[in-house]
């Protein structure tokens, strides 16, 4: 599956980068983190529980950061395990500055089997970008100045691209990663 979207956030770009790049904020951030912890600059390990279709899936798994070009981009590649199944994928991340704000702009390609893969495409699609929604949403919220928060802090301009796909080719917690991510994106 593929899924991408943009957010503009009201602070500095380099601001955002350090929290992308912030274990505690993104533990905070990711819809239903347990542990996210920093192995190595360009490494993390993550566990998330997440509601999807009829599967309460818990999965831990191992994130990595590569094509580092601070603050600008970076590429999130990750994998994880559940007793329901397993996801794999990886995130592009990329910053713009935009008016003294930041826009911060994401592709994402995953797939997932196992039974979670059961529950079909359409709902394994508008649970990536629910997730999506709610990391942004708290991300920015965590990051943004409170004297910001009273304004609005995040304008979505998401776009989900669903591909025609068999129901093995599914995205799940990447957004851990992304969205760690993480998607973030979760994710």
């Amino acid at each position: 599956m593929k899924l991408s979207g943009s957010y503009q956030i009201n602070l500095e770009k380099q601001k955002v980068w350090e929290a992308l790049n912030n274990p505690e904020i993104l533990k905070q951030a990711i819809p239903g983190c347990e542990n996210f912890e920093k192995i190595s600059d360009t490494e993390f390990s993550a566990t998330a529980t997440n509601k999807i279709g009829p599967f309460n899936a818990s999965f831990s798994g191992d994130i990595k950061l590569k094509e580092l070009n601070p603050p600008n981009s970076y590429k999130i590649t990750g994998s994880g395990n559940s007793p329901v199944g397993f996801a794999s994928g990886e995130a592009t991340v990329k910053l713009e500055t935009d008016n003294g704000k930041t826009k911060l702009i994401y592709n994402v390609e995953a797939n997932v089997g196992g039974k979670i893969a059961q529950v079909g495409s359409r709902l394994i699609d508008m649970t990536a970008k629910k997730m999506a929604d709610i990391f942004f949403g708290k991300f920015s919220e965590i990051i943004t100045p409170k004297k910001l928060k009273k304004e609005e802090n995040v304008v979505i301009e998401e776009k989900t691209k669903p591909n025609k796909i068999n129901k093995k080719n599914i995205y799940i917690i990447v957004i851990i990663a992304i969205l760690a991510l993480f998607f973030a994106i979760n994710k």
